[in-house]
């Protein structure tokens, strides 16, 4: 829950961690200066922008000043040496890529030796004050639980647990709030009187399905006292969350927060599918593809492109493509390829590695029937095996299926044999299309090219 001391510290976070970046540039231009040797002046100012560019992708993919990571201090020690990293990375080849490759070497290392001290003495310093602000000033929202029935009890025990909440106790033990008669219980009363005087600012009221009819009731009064109510249906299928949309001014309750319903989000992720794919298509797959043409052709019999249906969104089979790893049989429909197949070809060994034999499904993307970023494709026979057998498998088909995800970045990727590493797929996969977002996407990507380059266990 935002409160005003946590927007204002991401605020204050962002901004002067940027400050620091230039300060630490501005920094190693001087030092090495005048120790060094004569650093070109034009160096330092062509460099500024970008180092700050680099800076705000960095943090952004590692959502440093996002809610999740702000309220917890460890979040923000992990998000930033990360951050750190990836800037180091990013910088660096930008350098080389341009025409700064002959970039002063004692430049550079006495600009990251100081982002490094700076940001210790950053976050120790921060630390310090939030702790010493703390102890000094209560800057968490004062709330309060009205009735302690089934739902009162578990919503109190999340509110104690909160850091940006100071939970004042229970309103009363009763249960029902208004009579027969249909008029607002004395005590009722008195106990929103009691939480305005106790400057509480929000109070929480459980309701069970058959007491929703007593919600006017407790917000007038409530209302009357300058107190703001909030309610927490007590629903008997509380295994999952609800989310609650509007249509038509009906609420509607959903058990999964689907950010991919929103059309906006569906264009942005399609327009990202669209430019990402037509650019690997242009300046990779149109070269590398009669290279590989040939050499396919040459170590086995068969066509260079390996299609195959399986399921894609909304369990609608597709064909999807790949370049030809293995020597055509009759059981690659339905066999998945294991470690040491004999069936994998010399080039599709190294193309399976380096995952160089799916960069056709960009075709897929192009084409509309796969995305970037989404649930990894099965087979059609494993789809129909495993919603057999794996609570909410089919749930992974709401999605486009993609060429990477979050499943595979975290491990979950290649042969499938015991059951349990489909349920974390899945599991994985459920994730994703529940907190999707365009920084998530580029994440995953990003991931996945590291991945790549260090190798993975998994691929073959």
């Amino acid at each position: 829950m935002q409160t005003p001391y946590f927007y204002i510290l991401r605020f204050i976070l962002a901004v002067s961690d940027l400050i620091l970046i230039n300060i630490c540039l501005y920094l190693g231009f001087y030092l090495s200066n005048k120790y060094f040797g004569i650093t070109d002046l034009a160096i330092y100012r062509n460099n500024i922008f970008t180092a700050s560019i680099i800076w705000l992708l960095s943090t952004s993919i590692f959502r440093l000043y996002s809610e999740d990571t702000i309220y917890k201090i460890e979040s923000i020690y992990r998000a930033t040496w990360k951050s750190l990293v990836l800037h180091s990375f990013f910088f660096m080849s930008y350098l080389l890529s341009t025409d700064h490759a002959d970039f002063p070497k004692n430049f550079l290392i006495l600009f990251y030796a100081l982002v490094v001290i700076g940001f210790l003495l950053s976050r120790f310093t921060g630390t310090a004050l939030e702790g010493l602000f703390k102890r000094n000033f209560d800057t968490r929202k004062m709330v309060a639980v009205l009735g302690m029935n089934r739902g009162g009890l578990k919503l109190a025990a999340y509110l104690e647990q909160q850091s940006s909440f100071n939970f004042v106790g229970f309103l009363g033990e009763e249960n029902y709030y208004v009579n027969e008669d249909g008029e607002l219980l004395g005590a009722a009363a008195e106990q929103f009187k009691t939480a305005a005087n106790s400057n509480v600012k929000e109070v929480y009221v459980s309701l069970t399905p058959e007491r929703m009819k007593d919600v006017g009731f407790l917000l007038k009064e409530a209302e009357k006292q300058c107190v703001r109510l909030k309610f927490v249906p007590d629903l008997d299928y509380a295994a999952a969350p609800f989310y609650m949309e509007h249509m038509g001014g009906f609420p509607i309750l959903s058990v999964r927060k689907e950010p991919l319903e929103d059309m906006g989000n569906r264009f942005k992720k399609r327009f990202f599918d669209v430019i990402f794919s037509s650019l690997v298509i242009i300046f990779i797959l149109s070269w590398l593809y009669p290279i590989l043409t040939l050499i396919i052709k040459l170590q086995s019999p068969g066509p260079v492109i390996f299609k195959q249906k399986r399921s894609g969104r909304d369990n609608k089979p597709f064909w999807c493509y790949k370049f030809r790893s293995m020597r055509v049989d009759n059981k690659s429909e339905s066999k998945q390829a294991r470690r040491n197949d004999d069936r994998i070809t010399p080039i599709g060994r190294f193309m399976r590695k380096t995952s160089i034999d799916e960069l056709p499904q960009f075709l897929n993307v192009l084409l509309g029937n796969m995305s970037v970023v989404g649930p990894r494709p099965h087979m059609i026979d494993h789809t129909e095996e495993y919603r057999a057998i794996i609570d909410q498998y089919m749930v992974r088909q709401f999605l486009k299926s993609g060429i990477t995800g979050w499943a595979q970045v975290k491990g979950y990727r290649g042969e499938t044999r015991e059951h349990h590493l489909m349920e974390k797929r899945v599991e994985h996969d459920i994730w994703y299309m529940e907190h999707w977002s365009s920084m998530l996407d580029l994440r995953i990507v990003f991931m996945t090219v590291i991945n790549i380059i260090k190798g993975e266990m998994n691929a073959y």
